[in-house]
């Protein structure tokens, strides 16, 4: 028993968990925000133009009532909340994104080079062109690869 109250103390304890738990709560106290919104300020403007509150307009079908500007008040809810959510999880992204110095990553070394007589694509250590047969004199090798060619004395 004391295992099984140890993992679930471990998982309780997870930050993914311990997010999720405030994402909730804050959501649940933000829904009723949007909610407000919709129903307080967007359905009655809206309902100008229905000449009637937008929550209440329906029809009737076979006598049954089917309320489709509550429906589609909901619908606006939903967009309404999936937006500022997006909005919330965007800036957050870029909040955490400012901590985090970019390191600026060096562009590969070259390992080939051009043959300066034929122009074919070659090793960066060769000092004679496989394609032309040209030998490739010293001014025309980086510096640090002069250093590596054996004296010519």
């Amino acid at each position: 028993m004391k295992k099984f109250i140890q993992e679930f103390k471990t998982f309780a304890l997870r930050g993914n968990v311990i997010d999720l738990a405030v994402g909730v709560i804050i959501g649940g106290a933000f829904q009723g925000i949007v909610k407000s919104l919709t129903d307080d300020i967007l359905s009655p403007i809206i309902g100008l133009f229905a000449k009637t509150n937008f929550n209440d307009v329906s029809c009737t079908i076979l006598g049954v009532e089917i309320r489709y500007g509550a429906f589609i008040t909901a619908v606006i809810n939903f967009l309404i909340m999936a937006f500022l959510i997006f909005l919330l999880v965007k800036g957050m992204n870029k909040l955490a994104s400012l901590g985090h110095k970019h390191k600026e990553e060096k562009p590969p070394e070259p390992t080939t080079k051009l043959c300066p007589y034929c122009f074919s694509e070659i090793p960066i250590q060769a000092s004679r062109c496989p394609h032309c047969t040209s030998v490739l004199i010293e001014s025309e090798l980086p510096a640090d690869e002069m250093e590596q060619l054996p004296s010519q004395s």
